[in-house]
């Protein structure tokens, strides 16, 4: 797995000028035979797993052509807005926010594009999390939860008896496995652009925090400040990584395999990530700690969303993307990535799975990105941007103002 689920941003920010309905480029055909698939690379086997879905589906469905693109997660933001600005959207598109093309109308609701049965196997709060004022308009395709991985090996030599569930104990165990020297690390806290907003929600929503009021935008609450200046006090007194906000959470992931971070928070697909490079690494894994021990998770979903281009594609697409969420195709595709499914049909068939049971037991737990609302895309992209300074010095007050003001607009 590159990474999880959220660092798509800015793509459809306030302020772009896009063509409605009728746009669609990029060489691809306009009649509704061929479907161009943008999509991210989740781990070193997303593309090969694609393309074999995509040939059995040609293979059952000649009439259809589907041309798939993978991008990594560093380009595929640039690489969405370039198409967009260039009036050449994908016909499908696979990320996670959605909100924003929804409200220019660009893409086409999910009833559209999929079967009433497709529609009705997601999971209630996946398909609530999809929808705009009652219409759905993405379709979600995989789901996480998260926790904390530590290292038992460095917690025994560093004296940490159990993981921690309070912000205070966290920083204590953090301090200590520092305290071993030789290039170990506490706490891992990537606060790069790949996933700072994931980071930063981990914090903010394990103290009570919120990223909006209604439909308001709030980034700098009495909350949310209170949770980024104790995790500038972890990063200041040295219970990080140097420099969190050079640290993406893929690269600061690999560390922890190595066995050279005691804590991180991390994601499903980081078990088979273990087993696969570091196999006796010894670790454990436990609920994300929060300022006062409640329980708590950042629960992400990625959607497929199909756009309005040119040519009438709407049969293609719907064959396509029920194929797709079919049950056999679907269950193959979210196992083999390691992540959370989102259809009632998929939960029951990855229900026993050991590897997930602990992912699974958190997510009623889980908060979520308001990723609905048009002004998310850019709070995201200024967290990514911006979060990093607490680390090199930048108050967070002032740091928070600043995301609360590119979010405003």
């Amino acid at each position: 797995m590159k990474r999880f689920v959220r660092s798509w941003a800015a793509v459809a920010v306030a302020g772009l000028t896009l063509t409605g309905c009728g746009f669609g480029g990029d060489g691809q055909s306009e009649d509704g035979s061929s479907l161009s698939f943008l999509v991210p690379s989740y781990s070193d086997g997303t593309k090969a797993l694609w393309e074999g879905i995509i040939a059995d589906f040609e293979a059952a469905h000649p009439d259809v052509n589907v041309e798939l693109e993978i991008q990594s997660w560093d380009n595929i933001n640039d690489v969405v807005r370039t198409k967009i600005q260039s009036n050449a959207a994908p016909d499908i598109l696979n990320i996670d926010a959605f909100s924003g093309f929804a409200a220019d109308d660009l893409l086409y609701p999910a009833g559209d594009v999929v079967s009433a049965n497709t529609v009705a196997d997601f999971q209630q709060s996946f398909a609530d999390n999809a929808s705009i004022d009652g219409t759905m308009y993405g379709l979600p395709l995989i789901a996480s939860a998260r926790t904390m991985f530590y290292n038992t090996e460095l917690f025994e030599r560093a004296g940490v008896a159990a993981p921690p569930k309070t912000w205070d104990q966290l920083h204590d165990a953090a301090k200590k496995v520092a305290g071993l020297g030789d290039g170990v690390y506490g706490y891992g806290m990537p606060l790069g652009s790949e996933e700072a907003q994931a980071e930063t929600s981990i914090w903010t929503f394990g103290n009570g925090g919120s990223w909006t009021n209604g439909s308001t935008i709030t980034v700098n609450t009495p909350a949310n400040l209170e949770a980024v200046t104790f995790m500038k006090r972890m990063i200041d007194d040295k219970a990080t990584q140097p420099d969190p906000g050079a640290s993406d959470r893929t690269p600061m992931l690999d560390v922890f395999i190595q066995g050279k971070i005691g804590m991180v928070v991390a994601l499903p697909p980081t078990v088979g990530q273990i087993a696969e490079k570091n196999p006796s690494l010894k670790y454990a894994s436990a609920p994300i700690p929060t300022k006062d021990g409640q329980p708590m998770t950042l629960g992400v979903a990625d959607h497929l969303m199909a756009f309005k281009n040119e040519g009438d594609k709407k049969e293609a697409l719907k064959t396509f993307l029920d194929y797709v969420f079919s049950a056999p195709v679907y269950t193959k595709f979210v196992d083999t990535e390691g992540f959370l499914p989102t259809t009632r049909t998929g939960a029951a068939a990855l229900g026993g799975k050991t590897e997930i049971a602990s992912f699974l037991e958190v997510l009623p737990n889980a908060r979520f990105y308001p990723s609905t609302n048009p002004q998310w895309a850019a709070t995201q992209g200024a967290m990514q941007s911006l979060m990093g300074q607490i680390g090199q010095g930048k108050a967070p007050r002032a740091v928070l103002d600043e995301i609360q003001a590119k979010a405003n607009g």
